[in-house]
């Protein structure tokens, strides 16, 4: 496996934000090359390749002589899968063997999970590359629902007693840095990564707001009450439905399973949402 990893020339997209950040760190001995939008913004120490997802011709050139590319999606917009579907095609164009890519849990273009629905689309044009691939199909991420919370602390939403087994960014972060130290072992393999139980957003604001110290609790919205209440923020409805459909993917069901998918490529238990927490901090 040395052998492999030493000839092995891995970049390594989204290292200014959370998720990674933590992989280029872990990986750094690998002499990863960072591709980023703002290289003043990278972590220091690194390689670093300035392109944006959108730039088919300038990505390809950034990417030629990579093996193996690990890409975290893009972030939501209403020209996200475009955006996707022409990194994805600079990385074949460029000859990159294998890509590593941040999925959501349960991605179909039928997803309750309106964001779900591309990243099942970027699942398709990967396929339809010819690359190899590794999904890593994230749930949601147990140290951001505390976040949800408004000013008062209360979580508002269509939830109903749905569960959700969020994971925590750190364990994403773990599956894939394993991932890509033997990208040989995980060849066109998806994983679900999901937090060791499934919660009800009640038990979510319990936990979360003891383990911060703060006071949280959940509030059941419907439908037509979630919508108003957003109004204030956007009245782009993509973005609506991608905020509303947040809650309504708990609800159904479509977020509660509980996968071993963390311990089984991390090498150690999937994180609490304490866990998650003090992670974060």
């Amino acid at each position: 496996m040395l052998g492999v990893v030493s000839s092995m020339t891995l970049a390594i997209t989204g290292s200014t934000g959370h998720v990674g950040r933590l992989v280029a760190a872990q990986l750094g001995d690998l002499d990863p090359l960072l591709v980023v939008r703002d290289a003043s913004r990278a972590p220091a120490g690194f390689r670093t390749a300035q392109t944006t997802y959108g730039e088919r011709s300038r990505s390809a050139g950034v990417l030629a002589g990579v093996d193996v590319l690990f890409m975290v999606s893009a972030s939501e917009s209403p020209t996200r899968r475009e955006e996707h579907r022409s990194f994805i095609a600079a990385a074949a164009d460029a000859g990159v063997g294998h890509i590593v890519y941040t999925s959501f849990f349960g991605a179909d273009p039928r997803a309750v999970f309106t964001l779900g629905r591309d990243h099942a689309d970027a699942e398709a044009a990967v396929r339809e590359s010819g690359m190899r691939f590794t999904f890593l199909r994230d749930n949601f991420y147990s140290d951001l629902l505390p976040h949800f919370a408004d000013e008062s602390g209360v979580i508002r939403g269509p939830a109903g007693d749905g569960r959700v087994a969020a994971v925590a960014r750190a364990d994403v972060a773990d599956v894939a840095s394993a991932v890509l130290r033997d990208p040989a072992a995980h060849v066109d393999t998806t994983y679900e990564l999901t937090g060791p139980e499934a919660l009800t957003l009640d038990e979510v604001a319990a936990r979360a707001g003891a383990a911060l110290g703060a006071s949280l609790r959940y509030e059941r919205e419907t439908l037509a009450e979630a919508y108003a209440s957003r109004r204030r923020w956007s009245e782009e409805q993509w973005q609506l439905d991608a905020w509303v459909s947040t809650y309504t993917a708990i609800a159904d069901g479509e977020v509660a399973r509980v996968t071993d998918d963390v311990a089984r490529v991390a090498g150690h238990p999937a994180r609490s949402i304490e866990d998650a927490l003090a992670s974060r901090a």
